[in-house]
């Protein structure tokens, strides 16, 4: 599993210019199970992005997409970890 931690660079008005877009671009990912949740900060100084891949390439090329990367409207950080505890619930999505 992957933590996307995005920090938005410009002003909130300047951003939702492009939101439309972003949303878009999340639900692609949805669609094809890439993307588990999301969501803004709080505050709002950016958004948080929990994502199952094969390894940090991957997630790197998928984070080329997103408008608020193309536009320089935002930077990511990514935090690759091992789920080795989670509810029971998400035994179908994370569990072997």
């Amino acid at each position: 599993m992957f933590i996307i931690d995005l920090n938005y660079i410009v002003p909130l008005e300047e951003l939702d210019q492009h939101m439309a877009d972003h949303v878009k671009f999340l639900r692609k990912y949805y669609k094809n199970g890439t993307f588990v949740a999301s969501g803004r900060k709080v505050p709002r100084t950016g958004g948080i992005i929990l994502a199952l891949a094969d390894n940090l390439d991957a997630i790197t090329q998928i984070m080329s997409e997103d408008p608020f990367t193309k536009h320089e409207l935002a930077e990511y950080t990514v935090t690759h970890f091992l789920t080795s505890q989670y509810h029971a619930e998400l035994k179908g999505l994370l569990g072997s």
